[in-house]
């Protein structure tokens, strides 16, 4: 189903793209050599320009080298068990903040992925976001995203 070629570009896409967002990002801290010594953002800059260079490297070397299959209809289900409900819950945080959307991906992996009963399934959800909520707004006090249904109920 995917061939090596594919896997390594695509990871060598992903890893551009996070290389390119770190030295774009730095250049607002300041990539310079002044009187006070190096800017914030020079070292940042040139991490990002070194992740770079290798994501083009892998890149190139990645779409030159053809090979079998690696990933199977098989283990991509698996694979897709796995990311999907996490992509899902990186997607659910703007929405319903990191609270909810733990309890709902808590909720979804024992109730759809552990076929466990709903009603355990949603009690240890909901003590997965308030012990969430606990541990990190009450006792750490860092404020974690609470998203638009937290904006809603007034937070």
């Amino acid at each position: 189903m995917l061939s090596r070629r594919v896997l390594e570009v695509a990871v060598a896409a992903l890893t551009g793209a996070f290389g390119a967002a770190i030295a774009l990002s730095s250049v607002g801290d300041g990539v310079s050599w002044g009187r006070a010594g190096v800017g914030a953002g020079t070292f940042p800059f040139i991490a990002g320009l070194l992740i770079v260079a290798g994501s083009l490297y892998n890149l190139v070397h990645g779409a030159l080298h053809a090979g079998a299959p690696m990933i199977g209809w098989r283990e991509a289900r698996r694979w897709s068990s796995l990311f999907l409900p996490a992509a899902a819950f990186v997607a659910a945080i703007p929405f319903l903040g990191l609270h909810a959307a733990a309890g709902a991906y808590v909720f979804g992996t024992l109730a759809i992925q552990r076929r466990q009963p709903v009603v355990r399934s949603t009690a240890i959800a909901i003590v997965t976001g308030v012990a969430i909520f606990a541990v990190f707004d009450w006792a750490f006090q860092v404020t974690l995203p609470r998203g638009m249904l937290g904006a809603a109920m007034g937070y």
